[in-house]
């Protein structure tokens, strides 16, 4: 576990106290690009309208292809969870039936961005168990690997510690698909990193206790998106006691990132919030940026520099 900063217990904590709500996180010593965050120079971000989502999964499909034919080795891609990519999904399930993508998913290092835990793999509110349902086994069996966050483990922390160190031995994150969490006071959550949680910019993984708002929008949008869901499955899920997501340090030092939302009409509060991270002024003074970067973490995305950001015409709607 050479590439992580670690203490006891495993994450780091800031603040220690998972019972505050805050998140345990844990460090990379690879630093993110810069030396600190008032080294990152704000990016504004450019919403490009398409016209459905079926639109939306051509465009993603087209940037994996390119993101193959740019790089010689392979390509490590982070799956997005919920609907902003399942147009995404459908389509290349379809095509890994054929040989047609053979050359692009044999190159492809695929994971996980974030899971609910503890949770069976198989649960229908799993993103693993969601992923398989459009992807199809025959996907998982093309690509180069495949690496999801394990929720079914004793051990979660060992376990993200694991997943991160994986991702850190194949090079980083080369494609980064994301997409934008409703939070109150029209905050956001980029990945699972929630307000008020304490991801720094060094961080590459963290763990955050559960909070009822991110479980109902977690369980409706696999409802909304098609999945199959019993009482039985969903009590399971509200028992899950943490969320485990990638973090900071990981969203800033991907090499490309694709941002999608296609749900405003089933998750309304996403248009406010979207604008949001469009207009915030992001502050020069370090310790005010740190408050805004907590208070709404939708914003890291605004501090990085290679962004696309896909939304259908419902999202940019009064």
């Amino acid at each position: 576990m050479e590439n992580f900063t670690v203490s006891t217990p495993v994450l780091q904590s800031n603040p220690p106290s998972l019972s505050s709500g805050a998140g345990r996180w844990l460090k990379s010593k690879r630093p993110a690009g810069e030396i600190d965050l008032s080294k990152f120079k704000p990016n504004p971000i450019n919403p490009e309208v398409l016209e459905n989502e079926e639109q939306v999964g051509q465009v993603q499909l087209e940037e994996i292809k390119q993101a193959v034919a740019e790089k010689s080795g392979d390509v490590v891609m982070i799956l997005l969870g919920g609907r902003g990519a399942q147009a995404l999904y459908r389509l290349v399930g379809e095509l890994a039936q054929t040989s047609a993508l053979d050359d692009v998913l044999g190159r492809l290092h695929v994971f996980t961005q974030d899971a609910l835990g503890p949770l069976r793999m198989n649960n229908p509110l799993n993103f693993v168990a969601d992923f398989k349902r459009l992807l199809g086994e025959t996907f998982f069996r093309k690509v180069k690997s495949f690496t999801p966050i394990q929720t079914d483990v004793d051990d979660l922390e060992g376990q993200l510690m694991h997943y991160a160190d994986r991702l850190e031995e194949l090079g980083g994150i080369d494609l980064f698909f994301l997409g934008l969490g409703p939070e109150a006071n029209a905050a956001s959550h980029l990945a699972y990193i929630k307000p008020g949680s304490g991801a720094g910019f060094e961080d590459i993984a963290g763990m955050i206790p559960i909070y009822p708002t991110v479980l109902d929008h977690h369980i409706n949008k696999f409802k909304v998106g098609g999945a199959t869901v019993t009482e039985a499955d969903e009590a399971e899920c509200r028992a899950a006691t943490h969320i485990m997501t990638l973090g900071p340090a990981a969203i800033l030092r991907s090499k490309r990132i694709v941002q999608s939302i296609v749900d405003a009409d089933t998750a309304p509060a996403k248009r406010e919030s979207y604008r949001r991270v469009l207009e915030t002024q992001i502050s020069n003074e370090i310790g005010e940026r740190a408050r805004q970067l907590d208070e709404n973490p939708g914003l890291w995305l605004r501090l990085h520099a290679n962004v696309r950001s896909l939304v259908l015409p419902n999202v940019m709607s009064a």
